[in-house]
């Protein structure tokens, strides 16, 4: 038998010439991708470190999550064009779509693992508390994108995959309706993680209650009252709620007033309020907006005057305040002003003979 009929006999449907073709574009299109795949890898993405943008730090974990597998497969199906179609070689086609499906469901979870993984980063820094509930919205993202991997690869087998998505949907339902509580602040810890309208250490008033944020979990948030005991809320009641957080305040607006005696000369009246300013202007970070002779009271004379205090904090709110309350006693008492209290003249008439 010479090299010609060596190369024309067949077995499985294919000539032996057929079957050295396709395995030799096999090799040739393996060691490509692999080289290809070593090329991207050190010298496009070599320099690609922590410090990196996070793009490029989730194209570098994508990129090493593809697998070996993976390009035997792709060289497999290349390969196999070269030969006739057999009962073997249609399988094959099969086989790829698989690989790649699995491969697709690879690159999404190392997608999204590595994006959770530098917010995780961010977030622990700025509010550990929120962590775990990052964790959890990883964890689901991850069995969705599972889930549609394996319904693609039943459907891709031949299998009827409409009543298994319909009992899911059944199933689903049910679970969401025994747990509709539970579901519903683990949804608003999420909102509270994603939307953030407080965060820990922040100083929160829901209510009748105050305190700082002490923890935000999967179910409940947890405020230390400033009378030192810890106070409870749902996730899901919390956010039903008005919140006032006072931890973004920037500054604090103060409206003060102050009545005098109805006796109080005009001359006097109209020194109040540049008093009140002078008085307020001395004090530091601190910016007055107004004073002005607000009202006749019932018993008073009441001027009202506004300023800002340019800062957050209670404590030096109240150091100011305490300033500005003593330096209006002194100066006014200075100037012989009378600040009124509540009283009641009664006129009677004399009775006549």
């Amino acid at each position: 038998m010479d090299l010609g009929e060596v190369l024309r006999y067949e077995f499985f449907g294919n000539t032996v010439l057929a079957w050295a073709a396709s395995v030799g574009l096999f090799l040739l299109v393996w060691a490509g991708l692999g080289v290809v795949r070593r090329l991207v890898r050190k010298r496009l993405l070599g320099s690609v470190g922590d410090g990196s943008p996070p793009a490029l730090q989730i194209i570098r974990h994508v990129v090493s999550q593809t697998g070996g597998w993976f390009l035997i497969l792709v060289a497999l199906y290349v390969g196999s064009r070269l030969l006739a179609p057999t009962r073997w070689t249609e399988m094959i086609p099969q086989v790829v779509t698989i690989g790649l499906v699995v491969q697709l469901g690879l690159w999404a979870t190392a997608a999204l693992t590595m994006f959770l993984t530098l917010r995780r980063a961010r977030q622990l820094a700025a509010d550990p508390s929120t962590v775990a509930a990052m964790d959890l919205v990883g964890f689901m993202l991850r069995v969705v994108v599972w889930a549609a991997v394996l319904l693609v690869l039943l459907d891709n087998l031949g299998l009827d995959i409409a009543p298994l998505i319909a009992g899911l949907g059944v199933g689903g339902v049910a679970v969401a309706l025994a747990a509709q509580n539970i579901l519903g602040d683990l949804f608003s810890s999420l909102s509270i993680v994603l939307d953030k309208p407080f965060v820990v250490g922040d100083f929160i008033v829901v209510g009748d209650f105050m305190g700082s944020v002490e923890y935000v979990g999967l179910k409940t948030t947890r405020l230390r009252s400033l009378s030192g005991e810890q106070v409870v809320f749902s996730n899901t009641d919390l956010l039903n709620s008005r919140i006032r957080n006072y931890g973004r305040m920037f500054e604090r607006r103060v409206l003060s007033s102050i009545g005098v005696i109805y006796q109080t000369p005009a001359e006097k009246l109209r020194r109040i309020p540049t008093i009140i300013r002078e008085i307020v202007e001395k004090q530091d970070k601190v910016r007055f907006d107004r004073a002005h002779f607000q009202k006749f009271s019932d018993s008073a004379l009441t001027f009202e005057f506004v300023y800002y205090v340019l800062t957050p904090d209670y404590n030096y709110y109240m150091d100011v305040q305490q300033s500005i309350n003593l330096a209006l006693f002194e100066q006014l008492a200075a100037e012989g002003v009378e600040f009124a209290y509540p009283t009641q003249t009664v006129f009677v008439s004399g009775a006549t003979a």
